[in-house]
C-alpha cells in the first residue's frame, strides 16, 4: 500500500498578499519638461555621489513610482522618493518587484519630493495628510513657479506622527540636504533644487563628476610638465 505524503507546510512566500489585480503601470505621462529634468537630476546625483559621501546604507530612489501601502488601497504616486536601507529587487519579471509595495520593503519611504506644476495637485492638503499617514520621515514641496505663494522650497518633518516645517533642509536621519541651485542642466538654466552635504556643498552629476576628474587630471599632468622643465633647466634629466 502506498502511504500517503501530508502536505507540506506553506512557505512565507506564499502568505503575501496577491497583487495581480494592482494597476502599477499605467502609462500617464509626466506633466512637464521641467518636472521631467528635476525628477533626472534628483534621481541621477544619489546613485552618482552616494559612495562619494561615505555612506554605505543600502537606498532606492526613483521617480513616478507607485507606492502601495495596501492591497485594498490605491498607490500614491510621488515625483521623486529615496528609502534607505532597501535593495531594489532585480527579478523585474514578477509583478510585485515592478514597484513599491510596502509590505514587500517592510517599511516607508524616507522621503518624498512632489515638484508642483499647478494647483490641482493640493500638495499642501491632501497629499501632505497622505505621507503623513504613511509614515514617511521627510515630505518636501518645491514650487519652481510658484503656484502656491512666494516660498520655492518647504520642507516637513514628521514629528509624533504629524508634519512640521522644518526651517533648515536638511534631513538629519538620511544625511542629506537641499539647496537651491542657479545653474544649467541639460542645456536649461534655471533655479534647480539640488542635494548637497551638511555644509551646503552640491552633489556631483555623473557628468560634474567626470569634468571634475578631467580637470584635476590635466592640472597633475600640468604639474608634472613644469617639474621636468625645470629640471632640465639644472641640468637633471626627469627620467
Amino acid at each position: 500500500m502506498t502511504q500517503s505524503l501530508s502536505p507540506s507546510p506553506q512557505s512565507p512566500t506564499d502568505l503575501r498578499p496577491d497583487v495581480t489585480h494592482l494597476v502599477i503601470e499605467d502609462e500617464t505621462p509626466v506633466d512637464n519638461f521641467l518636472s521631467a529634468k528635476l525628477q533626472r537630476l534628483l534621481v541621477e546625483i544619489l546613485y552618482s555621489s552616494w559612495a562619494s559621501l561615505g555612506l554605505t546604507r543600502p537606498f532606492v530612489a526613483d521617480a513616478d513610482i507607485g507606492i502601495f501601502a495596501s492591497v485594498n488601497q490605491p498607490p500614491i504616486v510621488p515625483d521623486v522618493f529615496v528609502a534607505l536601507d532597501v535593495e531594489a529587487p532585480q527579478d523585474f519579471r514578477q509583478k510585485r518587484n515592478r514597484t513599491y509595495l510596502v509590505w514587500e520593503f517592510g517599511k516607508s519611504p524616507d522621503v518624498v519630493l512632489e515638484i508642483v506644476s499647478n494647483r490641482e495637485g493640493n500638495e499642501l492638503g491632501r497629499k501632505l495628510g497622505d505621507y503623513e499617514r504613511l509614515g514617511v520621515s521627510y515630505y518636501l514641496v518645491f514650487d519652481p513657479l510658484q503656484q502656491l505663494g512666494e516660498e520655492l522650497l518647504r520642507v516637513f518633518g514628521l514629528h509624533e506622527g504629524h508634519y512640521v516645517p522644518l526651517a533648515e533642509p536638511w534631513l538629519e536621519q538620511v544625511g542629506l540636504g537641499l539647496t537651491l541651485w542657479e545653474g544649467e542642466f541639460e542645456g536649461v538654466t534655471t533655479t534647480w533644487l539640488r542635494w548637497c552635504d551638511r555644509d551646503g556643498n552640491l552633489l556631483p552629476t555623473g557628468a560634474e563628476r567626470a569634468e571634475q576628474e578631467r580637470l584635476r587630471a590635466e592640472q597633475a599632468e600640468a604639474k608634472a610638465a613644469r617639474l621636468a622643465a625645470r629640471l632640465q633647466e639644472l641640468g637633471i634629466e626627469p627620467d
